[in-house]
Parts: C-alpha cells; structure tokens; sequence
C-alpha cells in the first residue's frame, strides 16, 4: 500500500469517526434539552462553596432529611414518602451533588457529599436532622453521622450498602472505571439509550415487586440520562466499595439510634451481606427485615418503612411514644 493510499484511508477514518462524534453529540444535547425542558427543578436552590445543591422542602415540624440511592433523585424519595412525613416533620429532600438538579462537586466521595449536603441543611437551620438514605444515600447517611460536624438525631437505612461486599461492580459500571469508558460511554448513552431500556433498568431494580404505574414519570428517572449526570453517577458508584472498606472501622462510633430496612428479596444490595451483620455489631441498630421484598421497600412495604421513621423519632426522644389503648 502507497503512502498516498494509507494516507486516504486514515482522512476518510477520520472523517467517519468525526461525523459518528458530531451526530452523537448534537443527539445527545436534543435530548438533554427535551429532559431539562419536560422535567424542571420543583424545588430551591441554595449555593454551597460555588455550587447549587437543589433541595425539595414540604410541611412543617422537626427536621428529616430524605436522600436518595444512585442513578436517582430527590423525587424518588418524596414520590414515595413526603405525602406521609410532611403531616409530622418538615421534610428536606436533596439531590445528591451531581444529580438530579445538584451541581457535582470536586470530592464525590461519601464524606464529601455528606459534607456538601450538611453544610447546605446549616443553611436552612436544620439542627439534629433524622435522616432517611436509600441505597447509596444510606450510605451517605452513615457518613454524614461520622463526619460531618452537624450530627443527625437518628438514622433511618433503607436497604443501604454499610459493609464490603465480595466480587466487582457490574460490567457497565467497570467499563466505565477508566479515563476512555468515562469519556465514551456517557455521551453514546445518552444519545441512544432507548425508554424501554431504562424501563427494562427499573423493573429489575424493582424486582421481585411490582413497578408503581407511572413511577418513571413522577421520579423524572430520565434526568439520569444526561453525559454529566451519567459520568457523576458512575465515578460515585465505581468508588462506593473503596470508601465502604474505608468507613467500616468507624462504625463503632456510632451511638445514635440506627433503623435498618431490608427486604430479603434484594439482590442488589443483599441482606445478609450489609443490613443483618451490620445489625449484630451495633447494639442500637434495630433491624426490620421484610420476607419477599427487593431493593425498593419505600414502595412496595411503605407502612413497614413510615413506622421505622417513627420507631427513630420515638428512640431518638423526638417523639413521645404511642400509647397502647
């Protein structure tokens, strides 16, 4: 082969692989601009060290903070709970940084975004917070109890990652843990990922229980699918267990009162791995353990989780406890 035909073929290469970028980029910003359009922020903004946490506030009463799993945002939580919970408490519901509307932030970490996000709640005047995490944000939550200088008054953990788990991440998320996957992977995702994916993505998460008619919508899960969104979330995720390992010899320090959610369904964040050891080494870690039930009991045993918010305030002396007639 001539230089001249080597040469040809590199330009047309070239020309291909600029013109798939360039298709794949305007896609990819069409559509960002379709979600930002269909699903606008419903709450406040409020600036912490130069960058916007978004932050959903309803009723009135003492403070609970909800925070919300990966590839999520605050809507999952008040979707499934702020109807109940606003009646007796003022309900803060944030977007972790770099979802949802939440700018990211340079120290994703745990610690760091419970840092952000406490620094945010002084903002409001929160003092002694009960928070309520789901997935990934119970263990934000657990960080925020360790590390951050305003302590909460109780934790509430829904089927919460606390302990290292054995083996890796899913492929996906692997693929992305490199400079190329980062770099790749989120722009064709948000390009071309069709709606029945991401509803194929929810109803496992779901499972074995039955996906609530019209959660998609009502959670905005679309705003997930944006490049800055995507790239937040994997870089969260892929760094979880590290910071798991990191955080677990700290545990003993916690003395406040600890609820803990698990279904036994789960699969995604198995009982028997973080929720049940977990239970056995902290003396005021109660456990709720919910037979059949997956990843998600804030939906399908929403009585269940509402009474272990309430079991909180009472152990946490927040509340009085019912009395029997």
């Amino acid at each position: 082969m001539t230089w001249q035909k080597l040469a040809a073929k590199i330009l047309i290469s070239a020309a291909l692989l600029g013109g798939i970028s360039a298709v794949t980029l305007y896609r990819a910003q069409s559509r960002e601009a379709a979600i930002a359009a269909e699903f606008p922020p419903e709450g406040q903004f409020l600036t912490v060290n130069r960058a916007q946490v978004h932050v959903y506030i309803s009723g009135a009463g003492p403070d609970l903070i909800l925070i919300h799993g990966a590839s999520g945002n605050a809507r999952d939580m008040t979707y499934a709970l702020a109807a109940d919970l606003e009646k007796s408490y003022r309900v803060i519901a944030f977007d972790r940084p770099g979802l949802g509307w939440s700018d990211p932030i340079p120290e994703p970490s745990l610690r760091g975004q419970a840092l952000h996000l406490a620094t945010a709640a002084a903002q409001l005047g929160i003092e002694n917070p009960i928070l309520v995490g789901q997935s990934y944000g119970g263990s934000v939550s657990l960080a925020w109890a360790l590390h951050a200088p305003l302590k909460p008054r109780a934790l509430v953990l829904i089927s919460a990652p606390s302990l290292p788990w054995p083996g890796p991440l899913d492929m996906f998320y692997r693929l992305t843990d490199s400079r190329i996957g980062a770099a790749l992977i989120p722009p064709l995702a948000s390009a071309f990922t069709p709606d029945s994916y991401l509803d194929a993505t929810i109803t496992a998460i779901f499972a074995p229980d039955p996906v609530p008619v019209g959660y998609a919508r009502a959670i905005a899960a679309k705003l997930t699918m944006r490049r800055a969104t995507l790239r937040a979330n994997f870089a969260q995720v892929n760094g979880l267990r590290p910071e798991i390992v990191a955080q677990e010899p700290l545990y003993p320090q916690l003395t406040l009162p600890i609820e803990l959610i698990h279904g036994t369904a789960d699969t995604i964040v198995p009982l028997n791995i973080h929720s049940k050891p977990l239970s056995e080494r902290l003396p005021n870690a109660h456990l709720t353990v919910m037979e059949g039930a997956g990843h998600m009991p804030h939906y399908s045993h929403r009585a269940e989780t509402l009474a272990a918010i309430e079991r909180a305030a009472e152990r946490s002396g927040l509340r009085a406890p019912l009395q029997s007639p």
